[in-house]
């Protein structure tokens, strides 16, 4: 798909939004305490936030390098390895995946 189309704009704002909500549900998650009330997807879901900031404003002022090297590295971390950690035991995806 070409790039800065209406339709990549389209699917990039409905990503980032959706990574909002997910990243931004956590902080009302308490089950894996750590610190606190806190654990260690606090911390990712703070970055994540940040780095959709900076990625959208790299796109914005016309710094698509920039802009494209932070989403593949978001889309990288915050999906494929910070997903794999909802596969620890004793959490709640592990549990669901392990009685199917």
């Amino acid at each position: 798909m070409p790039k800065g189309t209406k339709l990549h704009l389209l699917l990039g704002y409905s990503w980032v939004g959706m990574m909002v909500l997910v990243a931004g549900s956590s902080f009302w998650r308490y089950e894996f305490r750590v610190i606190g009330p806190y654990s260690p997807i606090h911390i990712l879901s703070a970055i994540t936030l940040v780095t959709l900031w900076y990625a959208i404003r790299a796109a914005r002022a016309g710094r698509v390098r920039a802009h494209r090297s932070t989403m593949i590295t978001l889309y990288i971390s915050a999906l494929m390895l910070t997903g794999s950690f909802t596969l620890i035991p004793g959490r709640t995806m592990q549990a669901v995946l392990s009685e199917a």
